[in-house]
C-alpha cells in the first residue's frame, strides 16, 4: 500500500502539506491559467495516471481529488462502489450551491449530477447511485437534502454501515471532519470518535474489496499537522494496512 500526497486544496498549492507521516510519492502539476475546473482537470489527470493495480491511499486537502482517483480506477478496469465518510454530503450542484464552493460538489459529480465538465475531461463514468453509501453526513444544506432524497444514494451511520456496504470492489473516501478535530476548515460538531471510524475502516479492509482510499486532510495547512491530525492519519494507515 502506497501513500500518494496531492498537496493541493482545489487548485491552490499547499505548502506545507503535512500529513504527519512521510508520503511515498507526490502528485502535482503546473496548472494553466483560466477556468478553475480546467485547472483542476490538469491536476486530477496526473492523479488518475498514478492509480494502478496496487492499492493506494491518495491524500489531499479536499475531497474533489476523489474524481481523479475514481477515473484512474475505472481506467484500470475496476468497477467500484463508493463508501464516503464525511460530515458534509458534498452533494451540491451548481444549481443548489449558495457559496459556489467546488469542494462541496464531488460526490454529486461522481454520480453524474451537476456541471460534468471535470468528470468528462477525465473520462469518468458516473458511479451508480445504488452503489454509493454516504456515512455520517450530519451538516447538509437544503438543496443537498432534496437531491439526496431524489437519489438512490444510501445514507448511513457508522454503526449501521456493515449492513449497507455495496457489493464488489470499493473506493473508500475519508474526510477527516467525520470526527471532531481541531483546526478544521469546515468543522461539524457531533462526529464519531476516532476509534469508531478506525473500527469501521478495519471492517471494510477485512472484506478484501477495498481498491483505493481517498484521505481528505481538511484542516488548515498554514502550519505542520497538529498532534491530533497526525494520530488520526497514522491510525487510518495502520487500519488500512490490515
Amino acid at each position: 500500500m502506497r501513500l500518494l500526497s496531492v498537496p493541493h486544496h482545489l487548485d491552490e498549492r499547499l505548502d506545507p502539506f503535512d500529513l504527519g507521516v512521510p508520503a511515498d510519492a507526490f502528485v502535482t502539476a503546473d496548472l494553466p491559467p483560466g477556468d478553475l475546473w480546467a485547472r483542476m482537470a490538469v491536476l486530477y489527470e496526473q492523479v488518475a495516471g498514478a492509480i494502478g493495480a496496487e492499492r493506494v491511499v491518495v491524500a489531499s486537502g479536499d475531497c474533489t481529488t476523489s474524481l481523479g482517483v475514481l477515473a484512474g480506477l475505472q481506467r484500470a478496469g475496476r468497477d467500484v462502489g463508493v463508501v464516503w465518510f464525511d460530515a458534509h454530503a458534498d452533494f451540491h450542484t451548481d444549481a443548489t450551491t449558495t457559496s459556489g464552493y467546488l469542494g462541496g460538489m464531488p460526490l454529486a459529480l461522481a454520480v453524474g449530477r451537476g456541471d460534468l465538465t471535470l468528470p468528462r475531461a477525465l473520462g469518468l463514468r458516473p458511479v451508480l447511485e445504488s452503489r454509493v453509501v454516504l456515512v455520517d453526513a450530519r451538516d447538509t444544506d437544503p438543496g443537498e437534502q432534496l437531491l439526496l432524497a431524489d437519489s438512490a444514494v444510501t445514507r448511513s451511520t457508522v454503526a449501521d454501515l456493515p449492513g449497507v456496504v455495496p457489493d464488489g470492489e470499493l473506493y473508500v473516501h475519508v474526510d477527516v471532519d467525520v470526527v471532531d478535530l481541531p483546526g478544521l476548515r469546515y468543522p461539524a460538531p457531533g462526529g464519531v470518535s476516532v476509534d469508531e471510524l478506525l473500527s469501521a475502516v478495519r471492517a471494510l479492509v477485512a472484506t478484501g474489496r477495498v481498491a483505493a482510499v481517498g484521505l481528505a486532510a481538511t484542516w488548515h495547512h498554514r502550519f505542520p499537522a497538529a498532534p491530533a491530525h497526525r494520530e488520526l492519519v497514522r491510525g487510518l494507515l495502520a487500519a488500512l494496512a490490515g
